[in-house]
């Protein structure tokens, strides 16, 4: 008799690390569910990219055939802002499941980023080329129309100008590392610089920085509360998503170290330290390693 065929569902991490090994074809709407699974492990992903489908489809359906990209646009935005009633969360901002898709699908209420990215999904099913932009601290969105580009808040529906786009960039170009990356210096920037370049800022974003810029979100609000353990798991994913950012596995071993977990630590720390040997901390992350390592 045949023996029985045995299939083990992968841990959500490593389901994650499958999701974001490679750069071609990221699915990022789906890379970002996954987040949730940290909450909730046993989160249907494919269900919920199955609810968006749903509501993408009920819009095409009304959406006619032979519709100009400016009227998909305004029949969208109609939808998405107002029959479904997706806004940002104005009450708690900081709200970690503000970044958790399958919750900000349920409460219509997210960041930018959770729903920029829903706007996305939705607008490229109904035959509308958009783009996450990177705009510093706040994503916005990119919707290319028949003469030029239209720019949303996708927080509240609202289009920018170019003139309001620009406005929105001085209070942030002292501490842009865009900035940096235009060679400016602090006297220029103290004493009547050039405004910044909006260039820069309406390229799109690839998918693997907007995965990295949610886990950031959320490892911000994890560690202003010292939450070790959401804490850890946001670590543990960003070091999958970014394996050579080397400081990101330092700053998973500390956190593991606060878990009490010195081996892992110590094994994440020591990766840090051979890539980075020079770095200003090593001298005292050495001796930290040593006390790991020889922790009971």
């Amino acid at each position: 008799m045949a023996g029985h065929l045995h299939f083990q569902t992968p841990s959500a991490l490593a389901y994650f690390a499958a999701l974001v090994a490679d750069d071609a074809g990221f699915p990022v709407l789906e890379a970002a569910i996954a987040l949730a699974q940290d909450e909730d492990p046993r989160l249907d992903v494919q269900g919920v990219l199955a609810r968006v489908d749903v509501l993408a489809l009920r819009l095409k359906r009304r959406m006619p055939a032979d519709a100009p990209a400016l009227q998909r646009l305004r029949l969208l935005n109609r939808y998405f802002f107002q029959e479904l009633g997706f806004a940002g969360n104005v009450n708690d901002y900081h709200d970690p499941r503000n970044s958790l898709l399958p919750v900000v699908l349920e409460s219509r209420r997210g960041i930018p980023i959770t729903l920029a990215l829903l706007y996305c999904e939705i607008a490229g099913q109904i035959g509308l080329t958009t783009q996450p932009l990177p705009f510093p601290g706040h994503v916005l969105v990119k919707v290319a129309i028949l003469h030029g580009d239209v720019v949303l808040d996708p927080f509240n529906g609202q289009s920018l100008s170019r003139q309001t786009l620009q406005e929105r960039l001085p209070p942030l170009q002292r501490h842009s590392p865009m900035t940096r990356a235009q060679g400016a210096h602090d006297e220029d920037r103290d004493h009547g610089s050039e405004p910044l370049s909006l260039e820069p800022f309406l390229q799109p974003a690839p998918g693997r920085a907007l995965i990295a810029r949610m886990l950031r979100n959320l490892r911000h609000i994890y560690s202003r509360h010292q939450d070790w353990m959401r804490l850890e798991r946001v670590q543990a994913r960003t070091v999958l998503l970014l394996p050579e950012a080397w400081e990101e596995h330092r700053d998973h071993a500390i956190v593991l170290a606060e878990l009490g977990a010195h081996w892992g630590a110590a094994q994440a720390l020591a990766l840090y330290l051979q890539h980075r040997p020079d770095a200003a901390d090593a001298p005292a992350l050495r001796r930290r390693l040593a006390a790991w390592r020889s922790a009971p």
